[in-house]
């Protein structure tokens, strides 16, 4: 009686404070070689209903279609009980998302994502009746183009695991979409072959939610496989090991579990959403609630606030992307545009320019923007040029003279893109040499939409 007293009082206490607490619970529903895995995903989205709780299912799109001809209507109609989000359309099968990206610059990997991608999605739409929710790449298979193509095919928010990119381990905007990425110490995951490692588990989620709470609220999640609760090894890692090709006539199964040791990873995971879904002022949500709990992204900008900051750092502000600052420079408020599609350089060697070219140049940037909704790699004032970042810098310090002094910006920005290729893109599907430097390159130019998603 006493402990329940303490609970409503606290669930009491959190409904009037700021700190909403929201937990999203994830699958990657992939393994479409081993037939125990579509039973392990049937009893995960069948025991999770019962239980009250909604998770998202991330589908690869072969697997979506593994199920419909194996005839697992039961499969397709339990998860349908819960949200459906994209994996992929063959997750493992090399090439994978980052290495057929890598190549690429961002309008032709938009393009081959897209391509490549579409039938999965189209899959999940006729096989599930409903669009996905989100997307998240297999593996550490990152790349910025996809974000162009995800926008496309209708889907709005990004959803995995990852350090590519990533803002103060909560939730972002970046290219438009809602991240939910690179949450460092708030993915919390418990351990499924060991139940006494359980309260560690805990301990994590409650220290996780004090943390968030004590700065008014944040996103926590908790992801898993379907397969990894009958599953020892993973199947893509036995069949597909740094991009080895192996037909479907060829594929190895991934050696099983004992039946007591899944019934002890299912009994750890639902034990563990227990003590999710007890804590007082935590909301279970899946990845299509998403939208409607952060404010919308297209926030107007103080301009007389931001030109001195500029001119020193372009950097994100308050809930204001570097390309937010500089478009409302522009006169464009409320506005998305992409990032630029190359890094700029400046050949202007002067040290002002001359009103009467500045502001075509400056007409020229507009002109560029509206058509392309895309950020111009460079400005040109005749037959030179600045820099994106040399030419917001210079345009927030114009000061209305004849003449315009040249700065040099600093995107501070690029900060929150890591900075190693070896450690982000390490996945056992890649091949040993895939050097994903070009997508982080690429994601860097990109960071001018980046900014952090903000709660209602």
């Amino acid at each position: 009686m006493i402990r329940l007293l303490i609970l409503l009082f606290t669930a009491l206490t959190l409904a009037g404070s700021d700190g909403r607490i929201y937990y999203l619970l994830w699958f990657d529903t992939e393994d479409y070689i081993e037939p125990a895995a579509d039973d392990a995903a049937l009893r995960l989205a069948t025991d999770l209903e019962k239980a009250g709780v909604r998770a998202t299912f991330k589908v690869v799109g072969e697997k979506a279609r593994v199920l419909e001809a194996r005839g697992r209507a039961d499969v397709i109609r339990a998860l349908s009980q819960h949200d459906i989000g994209y994996h992929a359309e063959n997750h493992s099968i090399p090439p994978s998302p980052a290495v057929y990206l890598q190549p690429l610059g961002l309008l032709e990997g938009a393009a081959e994502f897209q391509r490549r991608e579409h039938r999965g999605v189209d899959d999940i739409r006729r096989i599930f009746g409903i669009t996905p929710s989100c997307y998240g790449q297999p593996g550490s298979s990152w790349g910025p183009q996809s974000n162009i193509a995800l926008r496309r095919l209708g889907i709005p928010a990004y959803m995995d695991e990852g350090s590519q990119v990533g803002y103060e381990n909560q939730p972002f905007w970046y290219m438009g979409m809602l991240y939910v990425f690179n949450l460092g110490p708030n993915t919390i995951r418990a351990d499924l072959n060991d139940p006494s490692k359980l309260p560690a588990a805990y301990k994590r989620f409650d220290d996780a939610v004090a943390g968030l709470r004590a700065k008014g609220g944040g996103v926590i999640h908790t992801y898993y496989h379907p397969t990894e609760f009958v599953t020892t090894e993973f199947w893509d890692a036995v069949n597909f090991p740094r991009g080895r090709y192996r037909a479907a006539s060829d594929y190895q199964r991934p050696k099983l579990r004992t039946r007591e040791a899944s019934e002890q990873a299912h009994r750890i995971l639902m034990d563990f959403v227990a003590h999710v879904k007890q804590t007082p002022g935590v909301t279970i949500i899946t990845a299509r609630q998403l939208p409607k709990v952060f404010e919308d992204p297209n926030t107007a900008v103080d301009v007389p606030a931001i030109r001195k900051q500029l001119t020193e750092s372009i950097d994100i502000r308050g809930a204001a992307s570097a390309a937010d600052q500089l478009l409302a420079l522009l006169g464009f408020q409320r506005m998305y545009v992409d990032g630029p599609a190359g890094r700029g350089v400046t050949t202007i060697r002067a040290t002002s320019i001359p009103r009467v070219l500045f502001e075509r140049g400056k007409a020229d940037a507009v002109d560029y923007i509206e058509r392309h909704r895309r950020l111009p790699s460079h400005v040109w004032f005749g037959d030179e040029r600045l820099s994106l970042a040399d030419f917001t810098a210079t345009l927030a310090g114009d000061d209305g003279g004849p003449s315009v002094a040249v700065r040099k910006g600093n995107t501070a920005f690029e900060r929150h893109i890591a900075a190693s290729a070896k450690s982000s893109f390490n996945w056992a599907i890649h091949p040993e040499d895939f050097d994903g430097s070009a997508l982080l390159e690429m994601g860097r130019l990109q960071a001018w939409t980046l900014k952090p998603a903000r709660l209602k």
